[in-house]
């Protein structure tokens, strides 16, 4: 079969809703054993928060499949899986024990309403505008208080009210645990955490394990649980499934105050729109999709609707099956229509089956879910956005005072943190080769800022000249008279004063809060530092050099006298720059922008492809590219070599469409391309790959292919191979996609490309495991169904041998 790649399917626009047509029926089907995949997963979990809540077990089947029915027909994200909510574990056990079941039914119906209503008026992203450690911190005291509850229940006992009741109770459940509950609760927590590393064992007992794997962990914790406590003949409590009688279910309204049901629905309406939004746009990242998030919300509107009427618990985006989902290789939304059929087929047909099981195994399964809601990796990002002050608040309100109140707390806590910061001034104190003085101020000046600065400007010499440079933000009066009551008193000791206002316009603001001048921002469009809108302003029956010379005069207006000091600091004490930066000559590439650098930090080599000719390639080798870098590794001593290929590389293209074989002379171009010769060779044998997404084609597998082959040929550098072994150069792989504007670093050890994420300055470029949206990362295959759009390395006729 012939491959058209360019017409691959991978990314969807919000119109890629509608069921498929008669062509699809091989993508149907497989969505087909995808959903039963999926159901496996759900069908435990379900029942495991239903326990943690205390509804009618059939409550969480019920939830499952109208989730999974209606969001998937109506919601706008296609292969998110909606479900009974860890995050309203919480809320929903404490609605049930102050308002019966039947009300709690009713709060959800009438929570659907309003997110319904939300939906319609199109507030579905504001709802994102939710402090990330608010949410985060949300998730993990939620996780926390269902893993202490639950764990009662693995120990033999039950659930207490609250979580201060459950941790006072925890030391005398700990002295007394009942031996059968404990054994199987520990046994599926085993099986749950050891489950996805079975394809890690060595030999073949690691080819068996992959195969055992494929089977959803938790489904496979659940059947070992039970089935050892029926050979065993364990006495234990198990699953108790009543009778589905709908009008038994019928929700009623909640008695008591008004305002205390209102607030009930809100909180629901809330944390379920939240969790689902964020699951949404999580789950369209992993697969490459643009979802349509109103559309989503009006989704989980009418499923929470309908699961309040017929008895169900509340609806949300699950984000564990939704990753698995999207991990099994889903390709619409009837993976995840299907998954709910079948989930009610089992709640019908089923029941005899799933008494069985252990309410000790459901219980460890939902703690196991609760821990993993805590992420070290959120942590240590809050921290470093100096945001932990908040998380923690959420976390110990939502443990102590319960969801709403923690909540609120956590963003009262932003609120003051914010005023804090709001009323903390930057005063920094340049001194210069000629004994000069600049004063520099970021932030608003107010009276809170006037002993900092008071301190700053009495340090400064009598005799000085001194320049005093605001940033143009607010200047309350009280600094306003100490700036000036200063200038008085110096210029009166013969010293000598200016004062000017930096426009915040003309500054950068970087991710660790540091100001750099450069940036041209403003009424102007098409100055030098915007270059990618620049074309806006080029009229195309204009002469190229002329734009190119008005460019040149733009810069020496416009940039020149905010880089002029530094250029002429590196004039005086030469380049040394810590990188060296090796990329290819494609015009989109612009490195200074991608990498955040300036005049002297990186020392760039470009050429078709970013190519570095190894030795042994016969008649290809080049020695400018080798020359270069000798010279950055032996001369400038550069500490790492990054090597960056780009998306939709021309070179690659014409790799694969084989110009550097072609018959008659040789063109320069063509003997250049043979450097490639090696890339095309290790895609034929270990294609690399990515760890959250797919690859796209096949030109951008040799893209990012092309780049484990470079690093290897630069190691034939003498120079480079000994500043390696020596441990003082470190060689890095890189990868940009042009159409996300997305950078991604290759980890050497597994042969992959990780996204590095926004704002995540500092931080080792991997994917973090984080809270159950991203507790499953999707591991990607090299070859893949040829219908499915994605190509197998294998099968592209440009591969043949």
């Amino acid at each position: 079969m012939t491959l058209d790649i360019s017409s691959a399917p991978i990314a969807s626009d919000t119109t890629d809703h509608a069921p498929p047509g008669p062509g699809s029926r091989v993508r149907w089907a497989h969505d087909l054993s995808v959903s039963l995949v999926v159901f496996l997963i759900a069908v435990p979990f379900s029942l495991g928060i239903a326990l943690a809540t205390g509804a009618p077990l059939t409550a969480g089947l019920v939830a499952a499949a109208v989730g999974g029915i209606a969001v998937g027909l109506l919601g706008g994200t296609p292969l998110q899986v909606s479900g009974p909510s860890a995050a309203l574990t919480v809320i929903t056990a404490g609605l049930i024990s102050q308002y019966g079941w039947q009300a709690t039914c009713a709060i959800t119906l009438a929570a659907g309403l309003l997110q319904l209503v939300l939906g319609v008026r199109r507030v579905a992203r504001t709802a994102l505008a939710v402090s990330p450690a608010i949410v985060h911190g949300m998730l993990a005291g939620i996780g926390v208080t269902i893993a202490i509850a639950q764990l009662h229940v693995v120990l033999g006992g039950s659930a207490q009210s609250s979580a201060f009741a459950n941790l006072l109770a925890l030391p005398g459940q700990l002295a007394g645990p009942h031996p059968p509950a404990l054994i199987v609760g520990t046994l599926t927590t085993a099986v749950l955490l050891g489950w996805p590393r079975l394809g890690r064992l060595p030999g073949r007992f690691g080819e068996f394990g992959a195969r055992l794997a494929a089977v959803p962990g938790p489904l496979a914790a659940v059947v070992t649980a039970t089935a050892l406590s029926m050979v065993l003949g364990l006495r234990l409590a198990h699953v108790g499934l009543p009778a589905w009688q709908p009008h038994d279910l019928a929700p009623e309204l909640p008695h008591g105050p008004l305002a205390g049901a209102l607030a009930a629905v809100l909180t629901v309406a809330a944390v379920a729109s939240v969790e689902s939004l964020l699951s949404a746009v999580a789950i369209d990242r992993m697969s490459r999709r643009t979802g349509d998030l109103d559309r989503e919300l009006r989704g989980q509107g009418v499923a929470n609707l309908l699961s309040g009427l017929l008895g169900g618990l509340p609806v949300a985006g699950g984000a564990v099956r939704s990753t698995a989902n999207v991990r099994a290789g889903a390709q619409s939304r009837w993976s995840s229509i299907l998954h709910g059929v079948w989930v009610l087929v089992a709640a019908l047909v089923l029941t005899g089956g799933l008494r069985h099981i252990p309410l000790a195994a459901l219980a460890a399964l939902v703690l196991v879910v609760g821990l993993q809601m805590v992420s070290f990796a959120h942590i240590r990002k809050v921290h470093r956005h100096r945001e932990f002050p908040v998380y923690l608040a959420t976390v110990l309100g939502v443990v102590l005072l319960g969801v709403l109140l923690g909540v609120a707390l956590g963003a009262a806590t932003a609120v003051l943190l914010a005023l804090y910061r709001l009323t903390r001034a930057h005063v920094d104190v340049l001194v210069g080769s000629d004994e000069s003085v600049t004063v520099q101020t970021h932030g608003p000046l107010t009276f809170t800022a006037v002993p900092r600065l008071s301190r700053a400007l009495a340090g400064i010499p009598a005799t000085a000249e001194v320049t005093i440079v605001h940033d143009g933000s607010f200047l309350d009066h009280t600094a306003y008279e100490t700036l000036h009551s200063w200038r008085a008193g110096h210029l009166a000791g013969g010293g000598r004063v200016s004062m000017a206002t930096r426009r915040q316009d003309d500054e950068v603001l970087d991710p660790d809060g540091t100001v750099r001048a450069g940036s041209s921002a403003g009424p102007h469009r098409c100055r030098a530092w915007t270059p990618w809108v620049g074309h806006h302003c080029i009229d195309q029956q204009e002469d190229p050099h002329s734009r190119l010379m008005d460019g040149v005069r733009v810069f020496q207006l416009h940039t020149a006298p905010l880089v002029r000091p530094e250029l002429a600091r590196l004039a005086r004490e030469g380049q040394t720059p810590s990188q060296l930066f090796l990329t290819c000559a494609d015009s989109r590439m612009v490195t200074s922008m991608i990498t955040n650098s300036g005049p002297g930090d990186l020392f760039t080599v470009r050429n078709v492809g970013n190519l570095v000719p190894a030795p042994f390639e016969p008649g290809a080798a080049d020695d400018s590219v080798a020359a270069a870098v000798q010279y950055a590794v032996e001369a400038l001593e550069v500490r790492s070599i990054t090597i960056c290929g780009h998306s939709g590389c021309g070179a690659m293209k014409a790799l694969l469409d084989g110009v550097h074989e072609r018959q008659g002379p040789p063109t320069p171009l063509t003997r250049w391309l043979r450097n490639g010769r090696g890339s095309l060779d290790r895609l034929r044998r270990v294609p690399a790959e990515f760890t959250a997404r797919p690859v796209v084609d096949l030109v951008e597998q040799l893209c990012i292919t092309n780049v484990v082959q470079q690093l290897d040929q630069l190691m034939a550098n003498p120079a480079v191979e000994r500043r390696v072994a020596e441990g003082t150069l470190r060689l890095v792989g890189m990868y940009f996609d042009l159409a996300t504007a997305q950078a991604y670093v290759l980890d050497r050890e597994s042969g992959r490309f990780s996204p590095i994420e926004a704002l995540d300055v500092g931080a080792a470029p991997v994917r973090p495991r984080d809270t159950p949206e991203q507790a499953n990362e999707i591991e990607q295959v090299s070859a893949v169904d040829v219908d499915s759009g994605t190509a197998a390395a294998g099968s592209d006729p440009r591969l043949a041998a």
